[in-house]
């Protein structure tokens, strides 16, 4: 089941042609890896189709021979979704790298899986128009691998994230049917809503070759600050403070120092002047179209953080300034992994109990031995907890950690947050999948995964844990 035949390979080339088709060492261990830690699961092939017949053709072959397939996208996911751990056939996304079109009367664009998320957004603003939808790696991951992971990102808080955009999806199941989820309308109320099914079901259900997205009017001002905290718990605290006063961020993002510090070290000309004794950072941003509005809005969280350990507020007085310190934020993660081999939890609680998971996150730490970074989308109480390997031997990293995290996210449901907000499942993070979930839920889950993909070749060995 998991080797490949010269057979089955000549029979991809047929449909794709020679050009589109790799077998070589150096393409498929290129392809078996993504930005989860240091995991390497080469296909024994990989193909890069571009229309959706050729893609139903693929499936179709290999449902009938029993072949896993693994559709890739750009590789930054965080959880190993991509990773192809039963060989089989890896589907790249690359070619479908398309905006079909963008609809100025109606709001909707319609574009292939393989586009930048950024490329969209720059697109779509040319037109006046905004996608809001914004993770961290934007720049470099693809769209369709945002609705395969329903990604969110830092303006998740005030806009929301991927599957508030997705409008339909042109979809072809594990049989090779080629199927559109539902239609491009605001409204929708005909049968069960199988495009919301598809978004963040990881390729375990059929691949994704067309998305219609709604999108919003641009907004056109935005104030952006950077406050400096002498406790990261009060950070944690001042969150929901905000809220509680009647503003609503369009971004409210937490760093703790070291995040920072391994930042500035990491990107070039980053330099954000920081006393000693800070713990923590808020990066707090708000948008619309009145600037005085704005400006209205940044006094009174000033005014809530007064309550609050704080250092002097930098706020970001020019597009050069702000873009500065976006780059800071968004680069954590890519900082965190240079330092050292890690592991990332994706946890998110209800915003109000964000220093009680802060705290236990500390906690549990020093109990098993590993030290850890931690930053993230505080605004929505998604926070990313960055495990550091360091000097940690085998069989801590291996055993205790795993252990650690177990009840890192033991926690995080006890305070009534599940144990991905945004990176996904996938491999990594499946056999936890007993915490949020009871067996009766994970049987409905199975249930709905072999109406869709009875011989289990979409994305094998993903969400479920192992029995």
């Amino acid at each position: 089941m998991n080797d490949i035949s010269p057979v089955l390979v000549d029979q991809l080339k047929e449909i794709l042609g020679e050009s589109n088709v790799f077998i070589d060492q150096e393409t498929t261990k290129l392809y078996g890896s993504d930005q989860t830690e240091d995991l390497v699961f080469p296909p024994s092939v990989v193909v890069k189709p571009k229309t959706v017949e050729q893609v139903s053709a693929i499936l179709k072959m290999a449902n009938t021979q029993g072949m896993p397939v693994t559709t890739i996208g750009a590789r930054t996911g965080l959880s190993g979704g991509a990773l192809s751990v039963c060989k089989g056939i890896g589907l790249s996304m690359e070619r479908f790298n398309k905006i079909l079109e963008i609809d100025e009367q109606n709001l909707q664009v319609v574009v292939e899986p393989g586009v930048i998320t950024q490329v969209l957004q720059d697109a779509v603003a040319e037109k006046g128009l905004f996608y809001p939808v914004d993770p961290s790696s934007k720049g470099s991951c693809f769209i369709g691998g945002n609705v395969a992971e329903n990604s969110g990102g830092a303006r998740a808080v005030k806009y929301g994230v991927t599957k508030d955009y997705v409008l339909n999806l042109e979809v072809v199941l594990a049989n090779g049917d080629i199927i559109w989820t539902g239609a491009n309308t605001l409204k929708n109320a005909t049968g069960y809503n199988l495009t919301q099914l598809l978004v963040g079901s990881e390729g375990t259900l059929g691949v994704i070759t067309k998305i219609v997205l709604k999108l919003i009017p641009a907004v056109t001002h935005n104030v952006l600050m950077l406050v400096p905290f002498y406790k990261a718990k009060q950070a944690c605290e001042a969150v929901s403070a905000i809220f509680k006063s009647g503003i609503v961020p369009s971004a409210l993002e937490f760093m703790e120092r070291d995040a920072i510090d391994w930042t500035m070290r990491y990107v070039d000309n980053a330099s954000v002047p920081i006393q000693e004794g800070i713990e923590a950072h808020l990066l707090i941003e708000v948008d619309g179209n009145n600037a005085d509005v704005l400006f209205e809005e940044a006094e009174k969280i000033v005014g809530v953080l007064d309550a609050f350990e704080i250092d002097e507020v930098l706020f970001a007085d020019t597009e050069d300034q702000k873009n500065a310190l976006w780059t800071l934020r968004r680069a954590v993660g890519e900082a965190v992994k240079a330092n050292s081999i890690y592991k990332e939890e994706d946890t998110v609680v209800p915003r109000y109990s964000l220093p009680e998971l802060l705290e236990g996150v500390k906690r549990i730490g020093n109990k098993y031995g590993f030290k850890s970074v931690c930053y993230g989308h505080a605004g929505d109480g998604n926070l990313h907890i960055n495990i550091i390997r360091g000097d940690l031997d085998e069989k801590v990293w291996n055993e205790d950690v795993t252990k650690g995290i177990r009840e890192l996210f033991q926690l995080t449901v006890e305070l009534g947050g599940t144990i991905s907000g945004e990176h996904g499942i996938g491999y990594v993070q499946r056999n936890f999948m007993d915490i949020p979930f009871k067996n009766g839920q994970l049987l409905l889950m199975k249930g709905i995964k072999d109406v869709f993909d009875p011989n289990g070749i979409m994305n094998p060995k993903k969400i479920f844990p192992d029995t």
